[in-house]
């Protein structure tokens, strides 16, 4: 394994390429960019996944009489999760065309996400699994204790006129707090993989896989491609077992569109230059960020000139008007 360190965005911070030998090292090149190495004791994909569907999904009136996280999966939900696991296990082996892979699985405390890991560890053997963690930070957002029916539907209404992000549930929290603690995971999780708690053989590839809850896995996707409270707002949620797989492409960049299709990120709510962003993300080298990133920058500013010169003769003209 090469001594190198990620940022919190899940960028490899490299040593100098001249003096850097390692066998781990895949190197690709680019069109119009040095050959970027890409370390294979990086993550090769990073795939969130929705627990089954559970009786609170099928009836709301389970969350009046039982604790949220006890609630279980209904049978359905347990098909899905087998499923789940069937072509989660095509996506991480290429489709059965590669043999070097293996996964770990990070999973949520609640009862139907334990049971969807389940279901889904079925898919795979003893020798593919390095591991699995029971990881509290990547539970479901908490309502606040036992829910009545009547009073959340108001509560929900409520919400919905003050803003779904930073709107705080009685006695429970609200999408801001899950984000702070998901951003907490995901501190903890590239210290994970930079000192090798995993006990990853860097000649395989590795697949992380999050058994998570939907808002938890938003926020997560959030934070990872450093989205805003407004593009957080128009994402869907995952339908039960439903994942996205964040995968590392050629230059060294991770993203949706190595594995999905423009028509799918549409579907789930990212704007025309979110999907630009990512399917630039799967092909470019991490050096190019700062000239492609116009568009993220035009969500904060309203005008920024090309030059220290524009901006000075625009100042002035704006004074003498």
């Amino acid at each position: 394994m090469i001594n190198s360190t990620v940022d919190d965005n899940g960028h490899a911070q490299i040593p100098d390429q001249q003096q850097h030998h390692c066998h781990c090292c895949q190197f690709h090149s680019q069109n119009q960019h040095k050959p970027v190495p890409v370390p294979k004791c990086l993550p090769k994909r990073i795939i969130l996944v929705r627990h089954g569907e559970s009786e609170g999904n099928k009836d709301d009136a389970m969350y009046t009489v039982t604790p949220d996280y006890r609630i279980p999966l209904t049978p359905k939900g347990i098909d899905q999760a087998k499923d789940a696991g069937s072509r989660i296990f095509d996506v991480v082996s290429d489709n059965g065309s590669e043999d070097n892979w293996k996964v770990y699985f990070y999973v949520s405390p609640y009862v139907r996400a334990r049971s969807t890991l389940r279901e889904i560890g079925r898919a795979f053997s003893r020798r593919r699994v390095l591991g699995v963690r029971e990881e509290c930070r990547i539970r479901e957002q908490d309502f606040g204790n036992f829910q009545v029916a009547d009073r959340m539907k108001v509560i929900k209404e409520t919400r919905e006129r003050f803003g779904r992000f930073f709107y705080r549930f009685p006695e429970g929290e609200s999408a801001a707090d899950v984000y702070d603690r998901v951003s907490s995971f995901l501190e903890s999780l590239w210290r994970d993989i930079d000192m090798n708690r995993l006990h990853h053989d860097p000649n395989d590839d590795l697949n992380l896989v999050i058994i998570s809850h939907g808002l938890a896995s938003r926020v997560f996707l959030m934070k990872w491609f450093k989205w805003t409270v407004e593009q957080f707002e128009y994402l869907s949620n995952l339908g039960n077992c439903g994942f996205r797989v964040i995968q590392l492409g050629l230059g060294g960049e991770y993203s949706l569109a190595v594995h999905h299709t423009e028509e799918e990120m549409l579907e789930w709510g990212l704007s025309p230059e979110m999907i630009s962003d990512q399917k630039w993300r799967a092909h470019a080298s991490r050096s190019s960020w700062k000239d492609k990133c116009s568009w993220y920058l035009d969500a904060f500013f309203d005008h920024l000139a090309n030059s220290d010169e524009d901006d000075y003769d625009e100042v002035k003209s704006d004074f003498s008007d």
